[in-house]
């Protein structure tokens, strides 16, 4: 410790270097999650690579037969407008990958804002805070989605709105919850006695030491807000078309599932496999930070 550092700073730098070692040693061992980050990778990929190059255009039509299944030159298959389904799923991961970052970013910034206030301060701050959350967990998630969607519009950036006014209770409890409990160790009433002005100690002392579970509640956040695009593209609400939205490929094939069920099955495993992705390094995540899982 150097000397002009202060107990309370070297013990949160101690404490964020112990929970870095902790997530490197966690996942390594969680195979699901290794597997998990596999996954990620090559949708992150596909969805960079889209931005570029597909193998056809997203919105051409009329390439073959429409409904012709999986061959060389196209080895997800046709749609009903004889669009490529492979250079759709790309398509479909970019607004995908969009939609979940997007929304997570958006729903930690006010979680994380909202959460820490309501836990420092407490008193008045927290009832107020408290009770608007409670509100709000008693109006649907689909209700707020739709009403948004539907008065502002269908872009990507109301969609992520909209998904974010639906999730970010879960995260200003979270972050509540964890504000309580730092605000009282040793280390920020030590800081705190120092002279340290309530902005630094939260983002110097609380903040670092909530990052764990903040971190793992915003990777089920993605999962989540990709799973409620794809509902809202599948209703018909989501991104507008021809925009490769996953669910609105569903829902076109939908129609076709008895004779042409690769069209569902193209989106659906795309979709299957980012939430189960997701939900394994979110798992690996929750394990590595969390000390009974490591005992274990």
């Amino acid at each position: 410790m150097s000397v002009l550092e202060h107990p309370a700073e070297h013990r949160t730098r101690r404490r964020r270097g112990a929970l870095l070692a902790n997530l490197r040693t966690g996942l390594r061992r969680n195979w699901l999650a290794l597997l998990g980050i596999v996954i990620i990778f090559v949708v992150l990929t596909a969805a960079a690579t889209s931005v570029v190059w597909t193998p056809y255009p997203v919105g051409l039509q009329g390439l073959g037969v429409p409904y012709a299944g999986p061959s060389l030159a196209h080895p997800f298959g046709l749609d009903h407008a004889g669009r490529d389904l492979l250079s759709r799923v790309m398509g479909g991961a970019a607004i995908a990958m969009v939609v979940g970052v997007g929304t997570s970013l958006l729903t930690a910034v006010v979680g994380i804002l909202l959460g820490m206030l309501a836990g420092f301060y407490r008193g008045w701050v927290d009832t107020v805070v408290s009770t608007i959350i409670s509100i709000w967990y008693g109006i649907p998630d689909l209700l707020v989605a739709l009403l948004f969607v539907v008065f502002l519009g269908r872009g990507l950036q109301n969609i992520i709105i909209a998904i974010a006014l639906t999730r970010w209770m879960e995260m200003a409890r979270l972050v509540r919850g964890q504000t309580l409990s730092l605000r009282e160790r040793d280390y920020v009433e030590a800081a705190r006695a120092a002279g340290t002005r309530d902005r630094n100690l939260v983002l110097r002392h609380i903040l670092p030491n909530a990052a764990g579970p903040i971190i793992v509640q915003a990777t089920y956040l993605l999962p989540q807000a990709i799973l409620f695009e794809a509902f809202l593209s599948y209703l018909g609400l989501g991104v507008r078309p021809p925009a490769p939205s996953w669910g609105t490929m569903a829902a076109d094939g939908f129609r076709a599932i008895q004779f042409a069920p690769h069209t569902v099955l193209a989106p659906a495993i795309a979709i299957s496999l980012s939430l189960l992705a997701f939900n394994w390094v979110g798992d690996g995540l929750r394990d590595a930070f969390d000390p009974r899982m490591r005992q274990q």
